[in-house]
């Protein structure tokens, strides 16, 4: 059987796939491009060929993983407005956080825009689509925006930290606004879902974000070298 050839296309798809799970457990610095062509099934060369750098790349699996809010968000609140558009919405996330590796990439996203600003710009446009979507819905004040992203960022630590976990005054003070039984365990699921995670990705671990950059730099000479011949 003649092997089928994948296009551009799938073969980007395939990369940011692989992207969202690497750059999920071991962030911008601590990811390899190695790592992730090992896992899409591709040369390392080829990332470079279809994005350019590794920021770029790591900028367009943000964006990925940031797009599937967009689409959630959109579908839960067909139909609906105001408040009730907001609930649907927050409720929807909640759904989205069952998959640690796109929390983690948010998470990653966020720490690394912290030093880098093109990674900042990426983060800062998630933001205004969000801000946009959600006014297309409802004509909310500028101080309930602001509770329904606190809300959510809210979520994303309690989920990150596993905080429902933690049976103790402090700890259950902060679900006065998540308080009904399904956000519980749904963002309980979400805090073993990435302990787990982290533990399996912590004994598997090898090398280091200084091998990772080299690896990455090496690569990208390589690609570079043979375009100049």
């Amino acid at each position: 059987m003649v092997p089928i050839r994948q296009s551009a296309e799938a073969r980007r798809a395939s990369i940011l796939r692989a992207a969202i799970v690497e750059f999920a457990r071991s962030g911008y610095a601590g990811t390899s491009t190695e790592a992730i062509a090992a896992r899409a099934g591709i040369s390392q060369p080829y990332i470079f060929r279809l994005f350019g750098t590794k920021k770029d790349l790591f900028i367009a699996t943000y964006d990925t993983v940031t797009a599937a809010i967009d689409d959630a968000f959109n579908a839960a609140a067909q139909g609906l407005e105001g408040e009730d558009a907001m609930a649907a919405m927050g409720l929807a996330y909640l759904e989205l956080l069952q998959d640690p590796d796109l929390l983690q990439v948010q998470l990653h996203g966020f720490a690394a825009a912290a030093g880098d600003p093109d990674i900042a710009r990426a983060c800062q446009d998630t933001f205004r689509r969000l801000w946009q979507l959600v006014r297309n819905y409802a004509d909310v004040t500028a101080e309930q925006m602001r509770d329904f992203f606190a809300h959510g960022m809210l979520c994303s630590v309690i989920a990150a930290i596993d905080l429902v976990s933690v049976a103790e005054p402090w700890a259950q003070s902060f679900f006065d606004h998540v308080a009904e039984e399904e956000k519980r365990q749904a963002l309980q699921k979400v805090g073993r879902g990435i302990s787990a995670a982290t533990a399996a990705d912590a004994a598997a671990a090898v090398g280091s974000a200084a091998e990772a950059a080299a690896a990455d730099a090496a690569a990208a000479a390589a690609v570079s070298s043979s375009a100049a011949s």
